[in-house]
């Protein structure tokens, strides 16, 4: 099983390496893992001129499963905006046509009292954000800067981008979160703006139309102000969120303080044969790089849903989040969870933990 390894930047290497450490305590119970690393982001803007280099998409391409860190460096905000490192995970989606990206947000109980929520409004959550990742205004043409050709500003300069859905991008996502949620509690809550979005009102009608094929799964619609409110007043009122790019990448980055950190919050983007890339939800937070104090756990955990989703290994991947957990329960905190009464460790000191927990 070939998995391309992607460090990145800033604190991506280091959390990578945790993750890799446990995928190979896995291997060593009889599991063949290649593993091939290739530069990404800055570090690839850096040795090559570009963040996504022709032999880093070629390796993640050939691969069964990509473990990606993550991208971003101040150093490179000045750069046009196709050379900066972001643009190396927007490649990397649309190369390889992942667009359901699954994010589970799940507050361990060892964790309650992390959560900036009470302990009682938060304890036992479980929810799962499925987001589309290749279309909406992320990816919508035309966009650029021109002068205003209309309106209350005419012949002033403005810049614009275009927010736009198809019929089969609606639909394949809207399968996607309805098998899932076939597989959970059966309910489903779709987060939209169609009371002032076209493209949203678009987006209801179809994922109600394909919802019709899952009389099993409870629908319900929801506008993301509504959403975003919901989940900081009664999240445990979700089971499995679908939405489009944007407004899931607000969402998930929200749901994941539910959690205690966003360092716990693992990430899995899908293509349709199964081939995934798994990144922790987080950035490359450059400002603690090389010290020691990321958090690896959403990595570890990314790379579980890795041998879930893509290498058909979901017992492995249960003995990988049961190490997470014994790990928490044992009081080892990586200072972003850090509370009075346990152990502070370092990223490299969390990561052994959870190999020495796996046995």
């Amino acid at each position: 099983m070939k998995i391309a390894v992607l460090p990145g930047d800033g604190i991506g290497p280091e959390i990578i390496a945790e993750a890799v450490k446990v995928l190979q305590r896995i291997a060593q119970d009889g599991f063949d893992f290649t593993f091939e690393f290739a530069p990404v982001g800055g570090a690839a803007y850096a040795a090559s001129g570009h963040p996504l280099p022709e032999a880093t998409l070629s390796l993640a391409k050939s691969a069964d499963a990509v473990l990606f860190g993550a991208v971003g460096d101040w150093k490179y905000d000045t750069l046009e905006r196709h050379l900066r490192p972001e643009q190396a995970i927007l490649g990397l989606r649309k190369n390889l046509g992942l667009f359901a990206n699954l994010r589970p947000a799940i507050l361990y109980a060892e964790l309650a009292d992390a959560s900036s929520l009470k302990p009682e409004v938060v304890s036992g959550l479980d929810i799962l954000i499925v987001r589309e990742l290749t279309g909406d205004i992320y990816f919508g043409q035309p966009r650029g800067r021109r002068t205003a050709p209309d309106g209350v500003f005419a012949g002033q300069p403005e810049a614009f981008d275009t927010m736009r859905y198809s019929r089969p991008e609606i639909e394949r996502i809207a399968h996607v979160a309805f098998k899932a949620a076939q597989g959970r509690n059966k309910r489903l809550t779709s987060v939209d703006k169609a009371n002032v979005l076209e493209t949203f009102q678009f987006w209801k009608d179809i994922v109600a139309e394909v919802g019709q094929q899952y009389p099993d799964v409870q629908l319900d619609h929801m506008y993301v102000d509504n959403a975003a409110m919901q989940l900081v007043k009664a999240p445990k009122k979700f089971d499995v969120i679908v939405t489009g790019n944007m407004f899931g990448d607000i969402l998930s980055d929200e749901a994941s303080m539910l959690t205690g950190s966003i360092g716990m919050l693992p990430s899995a983007s899908l293509n349709e044969k199964g081939q995934g890339l798994y990144e922790p939800s987080h950035g490359s937070a450059p400002d603690i790089a090389g010290q020691g104090i990321a958090n690896p756990l959403a990595t570890i955990l990314s790379a579980a849903m890795m041998l879930r989703h893509s290498l058909g290994l979901p017992e492995q991947a249960d003995r990988i989040e049961a190490a997470v957990q014994k790990a928490l329960a044992q009081g080892l905190r990586t200072p972003d969870i850090h509370a009075p009464g346990t152990q502070k460790v370092s990223t490299a000191q969390m990561g052994d933990a959870v190999v020495t927990a796996l046995g």
